[in-house]
């Protein structure tokens, strides 16, 4: 039995891990491959640059909901600016307190929507925001129990009823319509923030232009991934993960700047990027109060949708970006996305690990304003 329970708790550790980091760009030397497929109408959709799409776009936002223009600006009372170019705002949604930030203020140019990962936040694209508003209205939001956004006790609802992707969905779908002020805006989005973003679009597709993942996680702990033997040792492991203090134990052994350095230098392919500075910025969201029972409480969610089953229902297209240096999330498996109507491209990253938006800012920039402009309307 011992034998047994080892493979389900590493298992555990392995796909459920949390703190993804926020680190430095790799050297220029990395370059995406030309492993890219491409539907054929989508040259059609291209655009010389996103300036041009901009003004292209200025009527049809200066016809925008009197309504909806109202709404964003209300909700962004309060935004400080933290870095150059960088601000920060609050919005309420449904009780609960999201932190966002944000950048570029032409009110004519396509927006663009950053989805962290497991244990991250807005600030994992620190990056990107900066160069994406040069050209964009870029967004970038703490999920639901994230970052600094308020994190509801789980312990008072059944479980994963409500750190899950429909959860997440429905928070991206309000965001895009109260503060980013209506669709369509594009969604990039990163391991399971991918999930979240493709339930949205395919919830309410008149939302979005399109959805980039990256690394998008493949949930290999979903019940329907699991051997019949493995089943109930998982489901007793995440039971008592969740039910015991045990939970809080393991918990507070990731949960410490060694432990949050070796997660980190485990799934990035430039295990150097990983300074004290950037440990710093992934564990202090994680030790606010209620981080812990949210953590538990997502390690036990076994169930909702899996990426394959969203690709084959999704209506808007899919940029499908892969760090070739994933050592959870195998770019063999994820090559198999290539095939599904949905998927305009794949592209893989030489030497780069599980959240290419942050280790390669060089690589992944160009490749979300590439896609923003072939999906982009105006």
């Amino acid at each position: 039995m011992a034998s047994a329970v080892t493979p389900s708790v590493r298992s555990v550790v392995q796909q459920r891990r949390s703190f993804l980091p926020a680190c430095s760009a790799l050297p220029p030397a990395n370059r995406a491959s030309s492993d890219t497929w491409s539907h054929k109408n989508s040259s059609s959709k291209r655009r010389n640059g996103l300036s041009s799409a901009a003004a292209a776009g200025a009527s049809s936002a200066s016809a925008a909901s009197p309504a909806a223009a109202s709404s964003a600006a209300a909700v962004t009372e309060g935004e400080r600016e933290v870095r150059p170019g960088i601000w920060e705002g609050y919005w309420n949604w449904e009780g609960h307190r999201i932190r966002y930030q944000r950048s570029g203020g032409d009110a004519a140019a396509p927006a663009v929507l950053c989805v962290h990962g497991f244990g991250a936040s807005a600030c994992h694209w620190r990056k990107n925001l900066p160069e994406l508003g040069q050209s964009c209205r870029a967004y970038a939001i703490d999920l639901l129990g994230y970052g600094y956004s308020d994190k509801p006790d789980p312990r008072q609802q059944p479980v994963s009823s409500i750190y899950n992707f429909h959860t997440w969905s429905r928070q991206l779908r309000a965001f895009t319509r109260e503060v980013v002020g209506g669709g369509p805006v594009t969604l990039t989005c990163n391991s399971v923030g991918g999930i979240a973003g493709l339930q949205a679009a395919i919830d309410e597709p008149s939302l979005y232009n399109g959805v980039q993942i990256i690394n998008i996680s493949l949930r290999m702990l979903h019940i329907s991934k699991q051997a019949p033997w493995q089943r109930p040792l998982v489901k007793a492991l995440q039971d008592t993960l969740r039910t015991t203090a045990l939970g809080p134990w393991f918990f507070g052994q990731i949960a410490t700047p060694q432990g949050v350095k070796n997660v980190l230098r485990q799934c990035y392919g430039n295990p150097a990027a990983v300074t004290d500075e950037l440990v710093d910025l992934i564990l202090t969201p994680g030790l606010q109060p209620g981080a812990v029972d949210v953590f538990l409480d997502f390690i036990s969610y076994s169930f909702g949708p899996l990426p394959e089953e969203q690709l084959e229902t999704v209506t808007v297209p899919v940029s499908v970006v892969w760090g070739e240096e994933d050592p959870w999330e195998k770019i063999e498996w994820g090559r198999e996305f290539a095939k599904y109507p949905s998927v305009q491209e794949f592209v893989s990253l030489p030497g780069v690990g599980h959240c290419p938006q942050d280790e390669a800012p060089h690589l992944v920039n160009p490749l979300i304003l590439d896609f923003v402009r072939r999906v982009d309307p105006q």
